[in-house]
């Protein structure tokens, strides 16, 4: 910076309480209190509290003589703003960058509201001077997010999709500003800047805490969102016996006699009307069984059929003087002679 944030020593930032800072050191200081605690790697603790409430007095005091000096109107052009005043249309997003800082649980919902209103407020201020195309968040957002949660619909696929591509661009857009403005730094910190490189080492801060602002906003609702879900829960949960104001039911008996049969039926579509003996006594009474009729044969008299079968069989075969029967039963009495019975049997080693 002209009056760089980086130039300032840790000797100044102890300054004492009492002591009357200038406007440019004000925020210069508080500046360089917020890029410590984003750079630092140290556990939060009491001297990071310490620090955090230190830059936020060092700001909000810068805040309100701005205010008072009125150097910013709505009715002027970005161009007609001077170099040496540009810088402290930072004043607001470093405020809500401060306040986020804060980790209390107790006030936590303030805090958020705050930082908001902060944030709100620089961009708000960026639009008016044109500073560059954004769209401003709805200034009413935490406070009714929780309202119309409930009946609103889940979200379109083509918002969700605006919505990415939007953080894309965005996220594109603040990588190339921290590159030129890395640059720009360095030409500044060098005091070899001249009043134009200042002015847009300003104006490329200013365009990337829109940037930042606008991440910062998105995440401070989705946190509402949920702080105030947890505050609803724990009072629906500290009034249980609200709730339940239904009178009891009267307690009541189901007996196993006619009432039950018509309420509950007897399960099945009717009940029978006769026993299987019946059945079966009344359907051969009528001849219509499948096996009546039929004579049932004993198994042994079977086997003797079947063997009659096959002698009167063989008789007729010689009778006739059928040469294939007859050269048949020649070449089993040859075989017969010859083998003695039980020939060939392998198992019994004979």
């Amino acid at each position: 910076m002209a009056d760089s944030a980086s130039s300032i020593t840790p000797g100044q930032l102890a300054a004492p309480e009492g002591e009357q800072l200038k406007l440019s050191e004000l925020l210069d200081r508080g500046w360089k209190i917020l890029e410590e605690l984003d750079n630092s790697t140290e556990p939060f603790g009491p001297e990071t509290i310490r620090r955090v409430q230190r830059g936020v007095s060092l700001l909000e005091q810068a805040a309100g003589m701005v205010a008072q000096l009125e150097l910013f109107s709505r009715n002027e052009e970005l161009e007609e703003v001077s170099t040496a005043d540009l810088k402290y249309l930072l004043l607001p997003a470093l405020l809500g960058a401060l306040r986020l800082k804060h980790s209390g649980q107790h006030q936590r919902l303030e805090t958020l509201r705050a930082a908001r209103l902060c944030f709100m407020d620089f961009l708000k201020k960026c639009q008016d001077y044109n500073v560059c195309q954004f769209q401003l968040p709805s200034a009413d957002t935490p406070f009714i997010i929780h309202e119309c949660s409930s009946s609103a619909g889940p979200p379109s696929l083509v918002a969700m999709a605006a919505k990415r591509q939007s953080k894309i661009e965005r996220y594109r857009q603040r990588k190339e500003l921290e590159a030129r403005l890395s640059e720009v730094r360095r030409l500044v910190e060098s005091g070899q800047a001249d009043d134009e490189a200042s002015r847009e080492f300003y104006l490329l801060n200013i365009q990337r805490w829109v940037g930042v602002s606008l991440e910062e906003m998105e995440s401070i609702d989705q946190e509402l969102e949920i702080l105030q879900n947890m505050d609803a829960l724990k009072q629906s949960s500290a009034h249980p016996a609200a709730q339940s104001s239904r009178r009891p039911m009267k307690p009541f008996v189901l007996t196993r006699d006619a009432v039950q049969a018509r309420v509950l039926g007897a399960g099945y579509p009717s009940l029978p009307t006769m026993t299987v003996d019946d059945w079966y006594e009344q359907h051969r009474r009528q001849g219509a069984l499948p096996d009546q009729g039929v004579p049932r044969r004993v198994p042994g008299e079977e086997d003797v059929d079947a063997q009659e079968r096959d002698e009167e069989e063989k008789e007729k075969q010689a009778e006739n003087d059928d040469p294939a029967a007859l050269l048949k039963a020649r070449n089993w009495d040859e075989w017969k002679d010859e083998h003695r019975r039980g020939y060939g049997n392998r198992q019994n080693m004979g």
